[in-house]
C-alpha cells in the first residue's frame, strides 16, 4: 500500500518485545506502538461475570492506545482508518469521533463467532475438555451479538476468504463484504530442492498458544503419528512457533516431537518438512501457514477445514484428509514418493503466486477504500 499511499501505524508493543521498530516497516509507514496491556486470568473472569461483552472486546482494552489514536484524528485527517482484527473494535468509537469522520474499515481477520462455535463443538467430544467447551458457548453467543455490531458501525468490512464472508452476511443479512485474502510476497519464499534426509521430518508452524493450534498438534501427535510410525518408524515431528502452551508440555517427553518456541524466522524450518501438516480440526478464516508452505513448494497434507477458504483441489495442490487413518496414510504415501511430493510443490508454488500475492491482492483493499 505504501508505493501509492502514505500510511501510519498505531499498534501495541508485545511485552516480550523490545523497543525497536522493524527498519523494513519504518521504511514504508510512520510508526508508533504504546505498551500492550496484560490481562491475568483473575481479570478475564470478572469480565465472563461481570460484563456481557465477549473476552475478544476486553482483550486489547488500553486508555493510552485509545489516549494515543484520538491524538492523531485531532492533529491530522486521515481518508481511511482500518482496524485490524476484533479486538481492536472497541477503538471504533474514538475514530467516530473524528471530524471530518475518516472512513471506518473493520478487517476481520477470522469471522470470530464462527471460531468459537466450532471450538465448542470440538471440545463437546472430550469430557475432560467440557469447561472449556461451556467457555467457548459464552463466547460464541457474545460474539454473535458484538461482531454483527461491529459489522454494523464500519463503512467497509473486509474478509480473507468467501467462507468467512459468507458467514457474516449470515449475521447481518445485506451486509457487504469485500473479500481481500490472505497474502505473501512470493519473492520472500522461494523453493529449494529437497535434500534426502536421513530422517524424515513433518513439519507445522504457527503461534503454539492458539487455541486451534493447539488442538491440531495433540490431534496429530496423539491420533495420527503413531499411525505414521508404524510405516515410518523414524519419523520426527518438528512443531514450530511461539508460546508453546503449558497443554503441550505432555509432548515434550517423546523423542520424535520437538517444539522450538520461538523461532526468528519459519522458514529454514518449514524447508526441511518432507512432509508439511495443517492438521487444524478448529478455527476460521484462511492459514497463512499454509500459503508458506505452498510458496517454499511443500508437499502438504491437511484437513479440509485446515484448507478453508482457499480453492485448491485434493491431489493437485495438496492432499486433504480428515481422519486419523485417512491422515496418516497420505502423509506416508508422501514420505514414500519424492517425485510426487516434488509435482505437489510445484503445483502449490504456482497456485500461490497465481492468487496470493501481494501484488495481486492489494489491488483488492484499495476498492473498498473508494467512497
Amino acid at each position: 500500500l505504501a508505493a501509492r499511499h502514505e500510511i501510519a501505524l498505531l499498534s501495541f508493543l508485545d511485552p516480550e518485545q523490545g523497543p525497536e521498530i522493524a527498519p523494513a516497516l519504518q521504511a514504508v509507514c510512520r510508526v508508533e506502538v504504546v505498551a500492550a496491556p496484560v490481562r491475568g486470568r483473575l481479570e478475564r473472569l470478572r469480565g465472563l461475570l461481570t460484563t456481557h461483552q465477549p473476552d475478544m472486546a476486553l482483550r486489547l482494552a488500553s486508555e493510552q492506545l485509545g489516549q494515543r489514536l484520538g491524538a492523531w484524528l485531532a492533529r491530522e485527517r486521515f481518508d481511511v482508518v482500518q482496524v485490524e482484527g476484533i479486538e481492536l473494535a472497541p477503538y471504533i468509537g474514538v475514530i467516530e469521533q473524528a471530524r471530518p469522520r475518516p472512513l471506518v474499515v473493520f478487517d476481520d481477520h477470522n469471522c470470530e463467532y464462527l471460531l468459537q462455535k466450532r471450538a465448542c463443538l470440538a471440545d463437546l467430544r472430550a469430557p475432560r475438555r467440557w469447561a472449556a467447551a461451556a467457555y467457548s458457548a459464552v463466547q460464541w453467543l457474545r460474539l454473535r451479538r458484538f461482531e454483527a455490531g461491529v459489522c454494523r458501525r464500519a463503512d467497509r468490512v473486509l474478509a480473507v476468504s468467501e467462507a468467512d464472508a459468507a458467514a457474516l452476511r449470515r449475521l447481518v443479512p445485506g451486509l457487504e463484504v469485500t473479500v481481500v485474502p490472505n497474502g505473501i510476497d512470493t519473492r520472500d519464499y522461494r523453493p529449494e530442492p529437497e535434500r534426502e534426509a536421513a530422517t524424515p521430518t513433518l513439519v507445522f508452524s504457527g503461534t503454539m498458544d492458539f487455541r486451534p493450534n493447539v488442538d491440531a498438534v495433540l490431534w496429530f501427535a496423539r491420533q495420527v503419528l503413531p499411525r505414521v510410525q508404524q510405516a515410518q518408524p523414524g519419523v520426527r515431528l518438528l512443531v514450530v512457533g511461539q508460546r508453546p502452551h503449558p497443554r503441550l508440555d505432555v509432548l515434550r517427553d517423546n523423542p520424535a516431537i520437538t517444539l522450538t518456541g520461538w523461532v526468528a524466522d519459519s522458514r529454514p524450518y518449514i524447508k526441511r518438512a518432507a512432509v508439511y501438516i495443517v492438521p487444524l480440526r478448529v478455527g476460521g478464516g484462511t492459514r497463512l501457514k499454509l500459503l508458506e508452505a505452498m510458496a517454499l513448494g511443500k508437499a502438504i497434507v491437511s484437513t479440509r477445514l485446515g484448507a478453508e477458504g482457499y480453492p485448491v483441489r485434493d491431489g493437485r495442490e495438496l492432499l486433504l484428509a480428515d481422519t486419523p487413518d485417512e491422515f496418516a496414510a497420505a502423509t506416508v504415501r508422501l514420505l514414500g514418493a519424492p517425485a510426487r511430493r516434488a509435482e505437489l510443490g510445484r503445483a502449490a508454488r504456482a497456485f500461490v503466486e497465481a492468487r496470493y500475492d501481494w501484488r495481486a491482492i492489494v489491488p483488492l483493499a484499495e476498492r473498498a477504500y473508494r467512497r
